[in-house]
């Protein structure tokens, strides 16, 4: 996945949300008449012309406003522009160019940041009247666009696409990533500084301490590692301060970049609603994940709690219990190691090819067994199985009727996968084709 962020700007009710929603699909950020609507950014994940990128939509921007909402709105947007690697200026071209557009083309070029000016709002066959006043402001050709009835956004997205590197462009680091990932205050820096025997990053009881993702080096038995400390994943709704929003979006990056998410817990806190949500998300972007139970010096223990603790956690994690679970502490520095170990087993796991006469010979059994069934009373016959990519790996199943095979058979399929050939801790995606 491509980590480009694209911000779309403008001041109030330009149709900002409204281009939001119809780049994304569907009804994400609201839309309302009322200046002022959205007040924290929204993002998505999209694509377009099989580049995958981030867009985030931000509040109106009021430059001059002393007004308390208008200011936290505008240091938003500000820090969207920061952030950002395009920046969409919405311009009004009902209403024409006006002093705060220019303010915010100001705010535009000293941030020396690509960016596409955006003229929304002209649903008629003629647009050359509505963009011509918006060459003043000296950010290039205007791009003339109607959100609401998606006139020739298709062109815009053409036009910002230009920009965004399609996968395989860029050059692959051979070294091992590892992102550092959890909520805040469980330990993830501390965790990071162990491994590296350095005081490497600010360590405090303060939870969301680290803004930024922080890369690091560990050299591990003769190999560069590169270890990825980002900053706590909180619920949305819990994300009150204006630089939290944006640790969240570079969290999101640093599950992209990395091979194996390490997904920190808190011994004394057990698994909670927000840590999966947290595995959740490493699972949706289709990396391996292990969990490393942080903090287990403060847990008081005898020979079964390791066991009892695990056999509690994989209940909770019920379709996500073929993780693996480590037992650590960072201040003790108790298996910290174990954990890279892990993680390098896990990842040789997401590398590794089945060959095709095995799946056939072992899945062709369980499917001869317990053949799926058809809701419609069609006969469903699979004739053939291979995986036809790793990391993470895939599985294509040709059948006569692959609109037939519904969820409870995939996951019987899934974990009979995971059943001959195990694959800990890495997502298994299947593909049902014609055949």
């Amino acid at each position: 996945m491509s980590t480009w962020l694209v911000a779309i700007v403008g001041r109030p009710n330009v149709g900002k949300s409204t281009l939001f929603n119809r780049i994304v699909g569907h009804r994400d950020a609201i839309v309302d008449d009322a200046p002022g609507v959205t007040r924290d950014r929204h993002y998505a994940e999209t694509e377009w012309g099989g580049k995958r990128f981030t867009l985030i939509d931000t509040g109106g921007f009021v430059p001059a406003s002393d007004d308390i909402i208008e200011a936290a709105i505008r240091e938003q947007a500000q820090m969207a522009i920061e952030e950002a690697d395009i920046v969409l200026f919405i311009v009004d071209g009902k209403e024409g160019r006006i002093p705060a557009d220019e303010e915010i083309a100001e705010v535009l070029r000293r941030a020396r940041k690509k960016v596409v000016l955006v003229v929304n709002k002209l649903d008629g066959d003629s647009v050359t009247g509505g963009i011509a006043d918006f060459f003043a402001l000296g950010l290039g050709d205007p791009v003339p666009v109607s959100a609401l009835a998606g006139r020739r956004v298709g062109d815009l997205l053409d036009i910002v696409m230009r920009d965004v590197p399609g996968e395989g462009s860029a050059q692959v680091d051979p070294r091992l990533k590892i992102a550092v990932i959890g909520k805040p205050n469980v330990g993830k820096s501390s965790f990071v500084n162990a491994l590296l025997q350095e005081e490497r990053h600010i360590v405090t009881e303060i939870p969301g301490t680290t803004r930024d993702p922080i890369d690091a080096i560990l050299r591990f038995h003769g190999e560069e590692i590169l270890l990825v400390d980002t900053a706590g994943l909180r619920r949305k709704s819990k994300i009150k301060e204006n630089v939290e929003f944006f640790s969240t979006v570079r969290t999101l990056k640093s599950i992209e970049r990395c091979d194996v998410a390490v997904v920190l817990l808190d011994a004394t806190q057990g698994l909670e609603h927000q840590d999966l949500r947290i595995i959740d998300t490493a699972m949706e972007r289709r990396r391996a994940v292990v969990i490393a139970v942080n903090k287990w010096d403060l847990i008081e223990k005898d020979d079964t709690t390791a066991r009892a603790y695990e056999h509690a956690l994989q209940e909770k994690l019920r379709i996500f219990d073929f993780i693996p679970v480590i037992f650590i502490s960072s201040l003790t520095r108790q298996r910290i190691y174990k954990v890279i170990d892990l993680v390098k087993t896990v990842d040789a796991e997401q590398n590794k090819r089945i060959a095709t006469n095995e799946v056939n010979e072992l899945l062709g059994q369980d499917i001869a067994t317990f053949p799926p069934k058809s809701r419609s009373g069609k006969e469903i016959k699979i004739k053939f199985i291979t995986q036809v990519r790793a990391k993470p790996p895939v599985f294509a199943f040709f059948c006569n009727e692959p609109k037939l095979i519904d969820d409870t058979y995939r996951r019987f399929l899934e974990n009979k996968i995971r059943g001959h050939f195990t694959f800990s801790g890495v997502p298994v995606l299947l593909t049902f084709k014609q055949k």
